[in-house]
Order: structure tokens, then C-alpha cells, then sequence
């Protein structure tokens, strides 16, 4: 019978489970293909990235590559495992606290990593390694890149448990353990990495104060754009407005680059979710229309990730009310306590209420992990109703919260800011458990011409007062002039209109 090839070293075995079961069923079989036959064919394929790897500092890390193996051997040894491999790149480069350049808007290495309980090892292109990342990781072997398949070969023949995540090792690295030295687990790495320590906590807050600077001064910028009047000149598409939002980004303290592409959109582009404007035919950015821009940036010292929706004009009653739904879902979740390891599954709904009471809904999930200085999305937590959101909310997590509302063709909404896990003060501890809640970690204003204060309880104002207060008072000290004065503006209390009887 027929069959398709796949490439052992770039699929992922739990995704080969996948493609089997599904070719099976139209009478077809998956093969695994000694070579990539787009290699034999692809003549001008660019070389492989050759930038240094970095150092990334135990004072920015909090915790040295030593503790962190502690730490990993233990739970290999709960998991009943002597040895892991280790796939994932920003796993890696967590692990081993070291950053570098090979994969666009990530700060990662290409490599791979073996740990056994008394070795660990790192292959990686050892042009990539001088000696201040020699010294830095004494005590671990470096190996060639291409030695990864052989020494896991080698870890079967001497019959140690293998810890292994299907869904993150390649198809070659399983296939090469016998089946009897596999312990299938979720990553031991990505559940370490998730729970940030109080120096990365610290740094994440940092880097979202200084990348709250730059967007202020950005939506500032914006504003006063279109104050010029009809006799300007100047014109604004959603490529010059996303390259002014990165220049302003580099101007901070520790900016390394963008976390990933800009999400520049005005009007109909917004409802498309993860839009990508290009400069041949993006659109102009106008009065007349919503301006989404979903944005991030990755500093020494963390990432970052926000979305903010904005109209420069005078929105319709329509779309104010369909922002103002998205924010209260948003306020719903941020706001909520729930029992320590509940789901981000169970959280979802909370954010889709408002919206689907009057029948509207959005087609995406409500948050995802961010790395520290590390990739932008990031589990093995998230929020979604869909299956792969059942991982435990943990404190020390990151989370975003970005529900949003788009109609094809005319406009998207999403509001999103990025979130700390934290443990919350509460009369009880049911069963002795923790309850959990969120903490903020992104400052920008939410633009609060768009609310429809009717429909909004006074909770969900004084949350908005609350968060603009702690916004202003966070962000003024490092703006002045007609910036300050657009900050004061956007952050004013809100206020309902006393009715007339």
C-alpha cells in the first residue's frame, strides 16, 4: 500500500501517533525517512544559525543550573526514571541557563539535553561555545549535536528508565530506547520552568514596567498623530506604526528584540487573530476605524505580552459594547480566587459570560504562559475550554488573560495583559488547601472612552479605577510632558453620570 514519509528527527512522537491513526484509516502507513528529502532538493537553503551562546546570569535566573538538576533528579526519581532527555529548546536553555539567537523572537539555543543521575550532557554546535559558557557549564559534558541519537541508543543498553514527553521528543530519540525503558511523563523541565522564583518575578515585573513606558509613549505618539489635523502629511499604516512601537521598545534598559511579529491591525485586519501585516499591502491606520495591536518584547530580565484595542475616532455603540463585554470577562477572570490546582479549563468560561448573553463568542483560547527571557508562549499551563488545559494553576505561574470579539470583515477586540499566579489571603482554606488568584504585571491604560459604563457593575469599574491608579502611579515617574499629561488623561477615575429624575 501507499505510504507517507516523515522526517524522524523534526516530528514528534506523539504527533506521529497521530498521523498513523489517521492514515490507517484511509488504508495508508507512516514511514520514517532516513534523509528529509526537501534537503536533497532545497539548493539554496540558508545555513544553520551560528550566533554565540549567552550566559544568562544566576543574578537574573535566581537559581543556578546546579540547584536546577537537584531539583530535576528528584523528580526523575518520583517519576520511578534514572535518566531524561530533554528536546525542547527553551527547556534547554532554561535548564542550563544559558540564551542565544538561532530561532526568531525566542532566546534559545538549538540543542538537546541528557540528564541521568549522576551525568548531564549538552549537544550543541560546538563553534557556539566559548570559553566563558565552557566555564560557566563546568561539571557538564558538551557533546556534538549529532551525538544526541547515539547516546540515547547507548542509555537503552544499559536498561535505564528513560523519562520521555511524546509530545516534545522526536520520533528518532523514542524510537531509539527500547519500549521497556520508556517512562512516559510530562516534561519534568517545562513543570520546573513554569513555576517562576522571586528573582524572576522581580524581573518580569521590571521588564513589563519598562515595556509599559515604551507603549504609553507609543499610544501617546498615536494620539497626537492624529491631533496634526487633515493638513498633515504624515501618513500611518500598520507597518510604520509597529516599527515606531519597536524603536520605542529598543529605547529601554535590557531590550534584546520583539517576542514575536507585531499583530498591527486596524479595522477588518483585527479580526483576523494572528495577523501579520505586510508592507506591500497593509492597511492605513485611521480615525475612522478599531486599532488592535497585540505586541511583546523580550528583555534581559523577561518577556512580555499585551494586546490593547484602541479607536482614535468615535466609535459606535456597537463596538463599545462588544469591548466593554471583552473587558468584563477579562475583569471575571483576573479578579477570581479559586482552590489551588484547579485547571485553567475551569477558568475559561468565566471570560466568555458576558459576551454569551447576548450570543457572541470569540474562537481562541483565554491565556498561555510566558517565559522569563525566554519563548512568549509557554506551558504546560493555559486557559482554554479546549482539551490540553487541564495542567494545575500553580502560584509562581505566568499567565495572560486576552479574551477578545471579532467580526470578519469589519473589527477585532482582544484586551490582554500578562499575570503572576499567586497565593491569596483568604477567611478559609477549605480541605487545607491554598486558594490562588492573579497578580498584575502588565501596565498600559485600557482605553476607557470605549467602556459602556450602563452595563458595568460598580466592581467591575472599581477594578478598571484600581488598575489605572496602580498604572499612573507606577509608570509617572519615568514620563514627563505631553506623554504624563496622556497617562493622567487615560488613567482619570471612572465615573458614572449622576441620572436625572
Amino acid at each position: 500500500g501507499s505510504a507517507v514519509g516523515v522526517d524522524p528527527m523534526i516530528t514528534s512522537y506523539r504527533y506521529a501517533g497521530m498521523l498513523t491513526k489517521t492514515l490507517h484509516a484511509a488504508h495508508l502507513s507512516l514511514i520514517s525517512l532516513e534523509c528529509n528529502l526537501v534537503d536533497l532538493v532545497w539548493v539554496d537553503r540558508p545555513p544553520p544559525p551560528t550566533g554565540m551562546i549567552q550566559v544568562h546570569s544566576e543574578e537574573i535566573a535566581g537559581q543556578s543550573c546546579t540547584e536546577k538538576l537537584v531539583s530535576i533528579r528528584h523528580s526523575l526519581e518520583t517519576e520511578g526514571a534514572q535518566a531524561l532527555v530533554v528536546s525542547a529548546l527553551d527547556e534547554v536553555a532554561w535548564l542550563f541557563n544559558i540564551r542565544g539567537s538561532d530561532i526568531d523572537y525566542n532566546p534559545v539555543v538549538i540543542a538537546y539535553a541528557l540528564v541521568t543521575m549522576n551525568e548531564v550532557r549538552l549537544y550543541v554546535d560546538l563553534n557556539k561555545v566559548d570559553d566563558s559558557v565552557r566555564a560557566h557549564l563546568s561539571g557538564v559534558e558538551i557533546r556534538a549535536y549529532d551525538r544526541i541519537v547515539q547516546d540515547v541508543k547507548e542509555l537503552g543498553k544499559m536498561d535505564l528508565k528513560v523519562a520521555v514527553d511524546r509530545s516534545k521528543c522526536s520520533l528518532v530519540l523514542y524510537n531509539a530506547l527500547p519500549p521497556e525503558c520508556v517512562v512516559e511523563t510530562l516534561s519534568i523541565v517545562a513543570q520546573a520552568k513554569a513555576i517562576k522564583n522571586p528573582t524572576e518575578i522581580r524581573g518580569l515585573h521590571n521588564a513589563h514596567i519598562r515595556d509599559g513606558i515604551a507603549l504609553v509613549r507609543f499610544l501617546s505618539w498615536m494620539e497626537e498623530c492624529f491631533n496634526e489635523g487633515p493638513g498633515s502629511n504624515r501618513i500611518m499604516t500598520e507597518c510604520t506604526v509597529a516599527d515606531a512601537l519597536q524603536r520605542l521598545r529598543a529605547e529601554q534598559d535590557g531590550f534584546v528584540g520583539l517576542s514575536f511579529a507585531t499583530i498591527s491591525a486596524s479595522g477588518a485586519n483585527g479580526a483576523i487573530i494572528h495577523y501579520k501585516p505586510e508592507r506591500k499591502t497593509c492597511a492605513r491606520v485611521t480615525q475612522e476605524a478599531l486599532y488592535l495591536v497585540d505586541s511583546g518584547a523580550q528583555y534581559r530580565d523577561g518577556t512580555t505580552d499585551v494586546t490593547r484595542t484602541m479607536h482614535f475616532g468615535i466609535p459606535t455603540d456597537h463596538e463599545r459594547e462588544c469591548f466593554t463585554r471583552v473587558l468584563q470577562g477579562h475583569i471575571h477572570v483576573c479578579r477570581c480566587v479559586f482552590p489551588g490546582g484547579t485547571a485553567g479549563r475551569a477558568l475559561d468560561a468565566l471570560t466568555r459570560l458576558p459576551l454569551w448573553s447576548i450570543g457572541l463568542d470569540y474562537q481562541h483560547g483565554t491565556g498561555h504562559g510566558v517565559g522569563a527571557f525566554l519563548n512568549v508562549h509557554e506551558g504546560p499551563q493555559g486557559i482554554s475550554g479546549r482539551k490540553g488545559a487541564d495542567f494545575p494553576l500553580r502560584a509562581g505561574m505566568t499567565m495572560t488573560i486576552e479574551p477578545g470579539y471579532y467580526e470578519d470583515g469589519k473589527f477585532g477586540i482582544r484586551i490582554e495583559n500578562t499575570y503572576i499566579v499567586r497565593e491569596v489571603e483568604t477567611p478559609h482554606r477549605f480541605g487545607g488547601n491554598a486558594f490562588l488568584g492573579f497578580e498584575c504585571l502588565t501596565m498600559a491604560p485600557i482605553q476607557t472612552k470605549m467602556m459602556k459604563l450602563e452595563i458595568m457593575t460598580d466592581e467591575e469599574i472599581e477594578w478598571v479605577n484600581t488598575y489605572h491608579a496602580t498604572v499612573l502611579q507606577t509608570l509617572s515617574p519615568f514620563l514627563s510632558g505631553a506623554v504624563l499629561e496622556y497617562l493622567k488623561r487615560e488613567t482619570s477615575p471612572l465615573r458614572r453620570q449622576c441620572q436625572q429624575h
